[in-house]
C-alpha cells in the first residue's frame, strides 16, 4: 500500500467512524444548512447537552469534517468538504468494483443458460 492510499484509507476510516453516530451526523447536517456556527447554537438544535456537542464536533473536526475558527470569545464551526469528498470517491469506486463484477457473474450466468439449451 503506498503513502497517498495508505492516507486516503485513514481518511475514509476517519470519515466513517465520525458519521457512524447518529448525531453527528444531524451536527453536520445541521451545519451544512446553516453555514458557520457556534456550538451554542448547535445544541439548541440537537437534544444533547452543549458539552456533548462540542465532544461531537472535536470527533468531526479529528476526522476532518469540520473545522472550528475563533471569532472573538466564540468557536464558529463549519464544514469542510474534503474529508467527504474522498470517502465519497472510495465509496464510487467500491460501487463500480461490485458493478463489474456483477455484471461478469451475469455475463457467465447467461452463457451457461444459453450453452445448457
Amino acid at each position: 500500500m503506498t503513502d497517498k492510499n495508505r492516507g486516503t484509507a485513514e481518511t475514509v476510516d476517519s470519515v466513517l467512524v465520525a458519521l457512524a453516530d447518529p448525531t453527528r451526523r444531524q451536527l453536520l447536517d445541521l451545519l451544512a444548512a446553516q453555514g458557520e456556527v457556534t456550538a451554542t447554537t448547535l445544541a439548541e438544535r440537537v437534544p444533547v447537552s452543549r458539552q456533548a456537542v462540542v465532544k461531537h464536533l472535536a470527533v468531526l473536526d479529528a476526522a476532518g469534517l469540520v473545522a472550528g475558527n475563533r471569532v472573538g470569545r466564540e468557536v464558529r464551526y463549519a464544514v469542510r468538504p474534503a474529508a467527504l469528498n474522498a470517502t465519497a470517491r472510495w465509496m464510487a469506486t467500491l460501487a463500480a468494483d461490485w458493478d463489474r463484477r456483477l455484471a461478469t457473474i451475469k455475463r457467465v450466468a447467461e452463457a451457461a443458460e444459453r450453452d445448457s439449451r
